[in-house]
């Protein structure tokens, strides 16, 4: 039976300003908005999505296609086990999914920055304890975020690079002072995982290694079968379980990670029982597979989550650091000659609708084919000669004519490449002015069955314009290997996007990642234009001017015709077992990541 949940707090809900109201911005604070105050009061019992009276104990099986040969997620080696962040680290400040970014204390016990933003300074409660019942440090906090953004994955090296000073000003308390304009920072600050100093003692911070690492979160590693499983058990001598922001969270005893070779097997365990919640992301599967013996007699139940994310981008970006897709028209082509419609009939039965734009469902998205108007206008025009046509005066996707021919859309596409240079000879390949033909690999990772069957299609739409495309499947850690040295043509990918994008930006799409190994701006883009309007975006003073700045960067990257897009759903899928419970109140972000499941989650046998 399907189970549509109610919504309660919503994006739109007016912001109150903080300057003139409340305590004095550098006073502690028990919390942090991007704008305005937090939601929820100092003396506040839980968050508002979680249920304080869940009951503890139980487990739960999920399921991860692949491997893993590390236990280290902070670094750009190997494959690292599923869960280890979320579940075993803790930060200084922890988000409520109910605001579109807000943060409360978790190992901080306040916050405070003055009205500029210019520095932000944490208290450390008292009671702060790694597993092993060590106290959590200043000087633990200071090595964490010099380590993490200077060595290892890239991802904490951007923001590390904007702080002029950390030191310590009291045995609880530690400072950040800023270097930049950036109101974003205080938050990110709040937000790096905080490591023991004494794991690393004489070892290689960055080495692949399975030596479970000490956290001070609600589990600890109790179980590793390497590349096959992993098992997380609750810390029965948790420091932080009777917290506010805790309360009502993290209530299961165990959560468990199996590792499969294909998405078959997977199904297979989930039809059996083995893997007791699973997350669907086929709308045409959701609606005919779902049939099995333990859905029919209510062993297994499914379940709807709504959400109001933006839809991000899903689908095949091009690289274009290789020659043939460094010109527009050639990026248009490609997007041309993806017959949408048809493949998503063939894969979702059309039931999926088509992502439009970076932050379509959202504040943030541009209106396709409208132009720019008034500060987006603005914010746009001193970069007009250098933008890709449609930037400022409206761009939308082309649409195909809904037959499988889609004849339009070719003729479109070869018109598109001819005005670039590219020409289809009497053997029917095209060629470039010297002769070179155009060939191109797209790169999948193995497991990745419903991306390669759209790739086949697709594959086969090349062919008919002379264009030799072939599909490689890889195992995960070469996958994550070529895609870290961008050595690439084409690939699938994912870019989940929030109702509070900021710095993480520059490293999907900003002009210094792109020439920064391990970063994620696997497009390759290097737009002065991206990084100005990522920069209006961060040092945005109101939730005005900070979403007229993301309209902006919506046209830039939708019109920059760098993916061809595929689709999004506006609800998470979930089929879980019956004694899996969930809250009835269904938080801002939907199923984001582990916030919803399995963190809220609970068991009643």
């Amino acid at each position: 039976m399907l189970c549509q949940l109610a919504r309660t707090f919503r994006f739109g809900l007016p912001m109150v300003l903080a300057l003139g109201t409340g305590p004095g911005l550098a006073d502690p604070m028990h919390g942090i908005a991007m704008y305005g105050e937090p939601a929820l009061t100092p003396d506040f019992v839980s968050l508002p999505q979680a249920n304080p009276d869940a009951p503890k104990g139980g487990s739960i099986t999920l399921s991860m296609n692949g491997s893993f040969d590390t236990l280290n997620p902070f670094i750009t080696s190997g494959s690292p086990a599923e869960g280890i962040a979320p579940y075993t680290f803790e930060t200084l400040m922890a988000r409520s999914h109910d605001e579109p970014f807000t943060l409360y204390g978790l190992l901080a016990e306040s916050i405070s920055t003055d009205e500029a933003r210019s520095y932000v300074e944490f208290t450390l409660r008292e009671g702060a304890r790694f597993s092993d019942g060590t106290p959590v440090t200043v000087e633990d906090v200071l090595w964490s975020y010099e380590t993490l953004g200077t060595l290892g994955a890239p991802r904490y090296h951007g923001a590390w690079a904007k702080v002029a000073k950390a030191e310590a000003t009291g045995p609880r308390t530690v400072r950040f002072t800023f270097n930049v304009a950036d109101r974003e920072l205080p938050l990110l600050m709040g937000l790096r995982p905080i490591l023991k100093k004494a794991d690393f003692d004489g070892k290689d911070f960055e080495a692949t290694a399975l030596d479970k690492l000490t956290g001070s979160g609600p589990y600890i590693v109790a179980d590793v079968d390497p590349g096959v499983s992993i098992t997380y058990q609750k810390n029965p001598d948790w420091w932080g379980k009777d917290l506010p922001v805790n309360r009502g969270q993290w209530n299961l005893d165990t959560i468990r990670y199996e590792y499969f070779a294909n998405p078959v097997a997977v199904f297979e365990a989930v039809k059996s029982g083995t893997i007791t919640a699973y997350r669907e992301d086929n709308l045409a599967k959701w609606a005919s597979r779902y049939d099995f013996p333990a859905i029919t007699n209510g062993d297994m139940i499914k379940l709807e989550v709504p959400h109001d994310r933006p839809a991000g981008m899903i689908g095949f970006v091009m690289n274009t650091r290789k020659p043939q897709f460094q010109d527009w028209r050639v990026r248009e082509a490609m997007i041309e000659l993806f017959n949408f419609d048809f493949v998503n009939q063939t894969i979702t039965g059309g039931a999926a609708p088509r992502i439009t734009s970076y932050f379509a469902n959202s504040p943030f998205t541009m209106t396709p084919g409208e132009p720019a108007t008034g500060e987006v206008l603005a914010l746009l025009e001193p970069f007009k000669a250098d933008l890709a046509p449609g930037s400022i005066d409206g761009y939308a996707l082309p649409e195909s004519d809904g037959t499988p021919q889609n004849r339009p859309g070719l003729r479109r596409a070869l018109a598109l490449l001819e005005e670039a240079g590219w020409t289809v000879g009497d053997d029917g390949i095209l060629k470039d002015a010297n002769g070179t033909a155009f060939a191109f690999e797209i790169l999948l990772t193995i497991g990745q069955d419903e991306a390669a069957s759209i790739a086949a299609i697709y594959v086969d739409t090349l062919k008919t314009v002379g264009i030799d495309a072939k599909v490689s499947m890889l195992d995960s850690a070469q996958m994550k290997t070529r895609t870290d040295t961008f050595d690439f043509d084409m690939t699938y990918i994912i870019r989940t996007l929030s109702l509070s994008p900021g710095n993480e930006q520059n490293l999907y799409w900003g002009s210094a990642a792109a020439d920064t190994e391990g970063s994620r701006n696997w497009m390759g883009v290097k737009s002065p234009a991206i990084d100005a309007v990522i920069a209006a975006m961060l040092s945005a003073q109101n939730q005005d001017d900070f979403t007229t700045a993301t309209q902006a960067l919506d046209h830039l990257l939708t019109a920059g015709r760098y993916v061809v897009p595929l689709w999004f759903s506006d609800r998470n899928l979930i089929v879980h077992a019956k004694d899996l419970h969930h809250p009835e109140t269904v938080q801002l972000y939907g199923d984001w990541a582990t916030s919803y499941l399995p963190a809220l989650w609970w068991s009643e046998k």
